[in-house]
């Protein structure tokens, strides 16, 4: 039997299928319908390929799931970073974003989530390095995606593999054009696989002293610190992950849209019993500033930044979080390895367990702030009416313990 190759070359991958010579006798409908099944299934793969959302041999990509719980103006005094000169700088929020923005221990994809970035993308007229607070919407749409509908689209891209940004045209694009980003979450959930079920853990940056906002450690001038000092953030040091965003406008007009991607790289010795892939950590001011400086470091050496990170630590927790919907601080709420309801009291998780305990994100106060106003708790001043000056002094200024929701 002789046959022609015909195909189409799509995304570096040709697919072909035989056809009948003509001497033959002609091929039957089912014949025909097998062969066209076939051709449409080659293409779907292809398509799903080139859109990022090639399946992973070892199952699902990740991070599919976080947690932000600081209110807004936390989140601002948590995010301060360094421009090129050195100079510490707190990041203001793009108008109207602060409204948008809702915490929670419970986030998943297609919620809102912070993000920092550089304001040159909203102003052409501000230097590169200077950062604002945005919030975008988990899950990149393309620019070029033509649906009038963002939920139309058929394909995850909550996620992005590191290795493979490049070779997808929904990822290049705005790596090329320089739209990176810096997803803000106090940590993401993971699940590791058992023979009964999977085990939900929360993952995030080690607290502890000699760390300020987005991992800045000691060692700069007097002068500087005499200048941060009344500013100094000493709150829970939030989770930096390297993302990328593009910006959608619907095709028939209305409203644009802001999305992003995590990009994902390899799990590192420590997590790798938990999954094989971890989030694209960046870790320290100065990483996040080269990530974020598109005008100062060009892609490809962005790009180097990507590497797996071994300080993260982790915890186990309820399995409420397997549902989205769940949007409690029981979501976080450490747990023993074997015990699906009683915290686990090991040094590690103490910490998580008191911050918990300062209440719900929404109604805490700023720490500087010394008056309780209505509906609100404490956490400016302790007892002896001394600043908290480190995280645990913080932590432990509510001891009540408080289960109520987010709105």
């Amino acid at each position: 039997m002789c046959s022609v190759s015909a195909g189409n070359k799509f995304d570096n991958l040709d697919f072909f299928f035989l056809i009948r010579p003509t001497e033959q006798k002609p091929a039957s409908a089912c014949e025909i319908l097998s062969i066209i099944s076939l051709v449409v299934f080659q293409q779907q793969v292809v398509l799903s390929r080139w859109l990022g959302n090639r399946p992973s041999v070892h199952g699902p990509d990740m991070c599919g799931r976080t947690a932000c719980t600081l209110a807004p103006a936390e989140i601002s005094r948590a995010s301060r970073y360094r421009d090129r000169t050195g100079r510490s700088r707190r990041p203001q929020w793009r108008d109207g974003d602060a409204d948008k923005y809702r915490p929670s221990y419970n986030k998943s994809p297609q919620s809102l989530s912070p993000v920092l970035l550089s304001r040159k993308h909203f102003d052409k007229n501000a230097p590169a390095d200077e950062c604002v607070l945005a919030v975008m919407r988990w899950g990149l749409v393309p620019a070029w995606f033509r649906e009038n509908d963002p939920n139309k689209m058929q394909y995850k891209t909550s996620n992005c593999r590191s290795e493979s940004m490049l070779e997808k045209k929904s990822f290049k694009d705005p790596l090329l054009k320089g739209q990176r980003c810096v997803i803000l979450a106090d940590g993401f959930y993971e699940w590791k696989r058992q023979e009964k079920g999977k085990q939900p853990f929360f993952i995030y940056f080690p607290q502890g002293q000699g760390k300020g906002p987005l991992g800045a450690t000691e060692g700069h001038s007097v002068e500087k610190q005499q200048e941060e000092k009344d500013s100094e953030w000493t709150g829970w040091r939030l989770l930096t992950i390297a993302g990328l965003f593009d910006h959608w406008t619907p095709p028939c007009g209305g409203e644009s849209l802001y999305t992003y991607t995590v990009i994902t790289v390899n799990a590192s010795s420590n997590l790798q019993e938990i999954h094989d892939r971890m989030p694209a950590v960046l870790d320290g001011e100065e990483e996040v500033r080269r990530w974020l400086d598109f005008g100062e470091v060009r892609s490809l050496d962005a790009l180097k930044l990507l590497q797996s990170k071994e300080m993260l630590t982790f915890h186990p927790v309820s399995s409420l979080v397997n549902n989205s919907r769940n949007n409690s601080p029981e979501c976080l709420q450490p747990l023993e390895p074997c015990s699906k309801k009683e915290p686990c009291p090991s040094p590690s998780s103490k910490m998580m367990r008191n911050w918990l305990q300062s209440g719900s994100p929404v109604k805490r106060k700023e720490p500087e702030q010394d008056t309780q106003d209505e509906g609100q708790g404490g956490a400016g001043k302790d007892k002896q009416g001394k600043k908290a000056g480190v995280l645990q002094n913080w932590l432990f200024k509510t001891k009540t313990n408080k289960k109520a929701r987010i709105a």
